[in-house]
């Protein structure tokens, strides 16, 4: 299930800007523009966004984007019999999850707690818009304990690296043939 990061990797190392967050902050990827390079999928710190083996464009949850549109509730929310899934205004939200915290610490379970609500508790993606109560570690939940956002900026600077690397060997190269040159 994307997270629909604050600090959305998979947007961030997206190079044709086929990725992007809409008006009410979920991340989209718009399959007209995607050419499935794949850099998304490297960005995500969750392992969400995919491939489609057919076409190489990457998919992911859309938190129902077309629904939003027309003023309806995402469908996992929408379906869900418990109310475990719960979608409306991100504040709202985070308000009525600290107050289940607090209700479970008051019936004995101190374990339980918000994973990813803020970029306080999660300052490798800035925080989740898809946060979640646990009532233990993350990695039970098949979630990292401290997701990070790796970027294409970081490959990027290899890249300089590398090409600086390069240029030192053809000067090398080309002094060591003027100097040879001269020599004849």
């Amino acid at each position: 299930v994307c997270k629909h990061c604050a600090r959305a990797g998979c947007l961030e190392n997206c190079p044709t800007g086929a990725i992007m967050r809409t008006e009410f902050g979920s991340v989209y990827v718009q399959q007209d523009i995607c050419n499935g390079c794949g850099y998304c999928v490297s960005g995500c710190p969750f392992g969400v966004i995919d491939r489609n083996p057919e076409d190489g464009r990457a998919w992911k949850c859309t938190l129902c984007y077309d629904r939003q549109k027309e003023g309806l509730e995402p469908a996992c929310a929408k379906a869900c019999p418990t109310d475990s899934i719960q979608f409306g205004d991100i504040d709202e939200l985070k308000q009525r999850a600290r107050k289940r915290v607090e209700a479970l610490h008051e019936k004995g379970i101190k374990e339980a707690y918000l994973y990813g609500p803020d970029a306080a508790s999660q300052p490798g993606t800035g925080g989740l818009n898809a946060f979640f109560l646990l009532v233990d570690k993350p990695e039970v939940y098949n979630l990292p304990p401290d997701p990070e956002v790796p970027t294409i900026r970081g490959n990027q600077s290899w890249k300089a690296a590398g090409v600086a690397a390069i240029g030192v060997a053809a000067a090398a190269l080309l002094s060591a043939w003027i100097g040879r040159g001269a020599e004849d």
